[in-house]
């Protein structure tokens, strides 16, 4: 599936619907979906984002899922078999996160508290330290464990997937995606041995 500049700004300000089962233990928060994400009607579902590459090596799905072109059926079903929920702290889409003013990512942060008791996760994992720090009103916040919980949660800042994010490595986002899964209890697989392709297609 490909779009044009001019297709995927059609899909400025739309939305799609968070990834939840009935057995949600670790939920993962992006900042908010990009234009292609919400094209293909699919979480971090542009070519080039670390997501499922880093939960694949990270063992917490035991094959790599292409979302690209949307989500497969036994894709979602896996996701949520392992207890994995993801959505958004905005839900609207924009080309990059950075259009976002900290008042509607402030909101965004009162929005996902009041809903975590409703979705019941053992853990929150917000996929960012700069969308957090803003959200949470939390200046000083460094990514990993936060000393207070959301909506009864224990929560984590973890590191975001985007190919922005280049100081970050797959292996440094596989460790820290496994380690907040390790302590919601989901069942997590051997990681893929070294030279295993972590992406349809691609070593």
């Amino acid at each position: 599936m490909r779009f044009t500049r001019a297709e995927l700004e059609a899909f400025r300000g739309g939305t799609l619907p968070d990834l939840l089962g009935p057995g949600v233990r670790l939920l993962f928060v992006g900042i908010n979906p990009g234009l292609w994400t919400v094209a293909a009607q699919a979480h971090f579902g542009r070519r080039g984002n670390r997501f499922y590459p880093a939960l694949f090596r990270a063992g917490i799905v035991d094959r790599p899922i292409d979302a690209s072109a949307g989500f497969a059926a036994d894709d979602v079903a896996h996701l949520k078999a392992q207890g994995i929920g993801i959505t958004n702290l905005v839900a609207r889409a924009t080309a990059r996160a950075d259009e976002l003013g900290a008042e509607e990512l402030a909101a965004g942060g009162r929005a996902l508290a009041g809903r975590i008791p409703l979705i019941g996760p053992e853990v929150v994992a917000i996929l960012g330290i700069t969308a957090y720090r803003t959200a949470f009103a939390r200046p000083g916040a460094v990514v990993g464990r936060q000393p207070e919980d959301l909506g009864g949660a224990r929560l984590w800042v973890v590191p975001n997937p985007s190919g922005l994010n280049a100081h970050a490595t797959l292996d440094t986002l596989a460790a820290t995606y496994r380690e907040v899964a390790v302590a919601a209890g989901v069942p997590v697989f051997d990681a893929p041995p070294p030279g295993t392709p972590t992406e349809l297609g691609r070593v």
